[in-house]
């Protein structure tokens, strides 16, 4: 598989299907390519109207992961795959990879032709000291090398039952998610900075290319009203719920959006 090198010299392994405007597919907490079922599917639907790109966040899967850890790092790793795709492209992003998008959008400026985001995890109701706690408490377990332990405790906190998580465990894909747990650290943070101080990030303005902000009508209610809040700071937003879909979505019906908005 290709790898490109980023900015400070992490290589990020992705793949690329199709042929077309480049379209890069952002993904969420423990998402790669190594377990990720869901997101092939869609890059085979859009694949007939883009080249998309679809990647390891840096930690995971094939691409790696040099200290320390910083937002801007994952940045770079975007930009570094937009620059080998002839230095323009859309990006789509699930749940954190959505807000990691726009941040990406917002300082790559030009580089990004629009974005579509889905179901950026984004709760209203939690205060900015609340998110800044569970990130603290993640990297305090990232420090100790604590994968598993990380892991349980997402899966916690999206509401899995203590016997799921045991019976996860158990199972024979435990090995391959806790292989990334350390990354979550990275999508605490991504989703920390976000909601720094209680208040919408001006920097977000900077993303002026058209952005398309995405819930599914099944979904939990705060993606509704997180949704809500993201789109209603930006230059050139749209809203759209989709009837029927939760957090997992059907890829044939996100990818026929996608490939709406985008036009290709």
């Amino acid at each position: 598989m290709p790898k490109v090198t980023s900015k400070d010299g992490t290589a990020i392994g992705y793949d690329s299907k199709g042929s077309g405007p480049a379209l890069i597919l952002v993904a969420g907490a423990t998402q790669y390519r190594g377990v990720d079922e869901t997101t092939p599917v869609m890059a085979g639907v859009l694949a007939d109207r883009f080249t998309v790109i679809n990647f390891d966040r840096r930690g995971r899967g094939e691409s790696g992961d040099t200290p320390p850890y910083a937002v801007a790092r994952e940045i770079e790793d975007i930009e570094a795959l937009i620059d080998v795709h002839g230095g323009r492209a859309a990006l789509f992003g699930m749940s954190s990879g959505a807000v990691l998008a726009l941040e990406a959008a917002a300082v790559l400026g030009d580089k990004v032709t629009g974005v579509v985001m889905y179901e950026p995890p984004i709760d209203v109701e939690q205060s900015s000291e609340t998110s800044w706690k569970e990130h603290a408490e993640m990297a305090a377990l990232a420090a100790e090398g604590r994968a598993g332990d990380m892991m349980a405790k997402f899966m916690a906190g999206v509401g899995m039952p203590p016997e799921a998580i045991e019976g996860f465990q158990q199972s024979p894909a435990w090995p391959a998610y806790e292989a990334v747990g350390l990354t979550l650290e990275h999508d605490y943070r991504v989703l920390a900075e976000a909601t720094d101080g209680d208040r919408y990030p001006d920097r977000w303005a900077k993303a002026r290319m058209p952005v398309l902000v995405v819930d599914g009508d099944a979904s939990f209610p705060f993606m509704k009203s997180g949704a809500d809040w993201v789109a209603r700071g930006l230059p050139n937003a749209s809203r759209k719920t989709l009837s029927g879909q939760s957090h997992e979505y059907d890829p044939h019906v996100v990818g026929a959006v996608i490939a709406e908005f985008l036009g290709g």
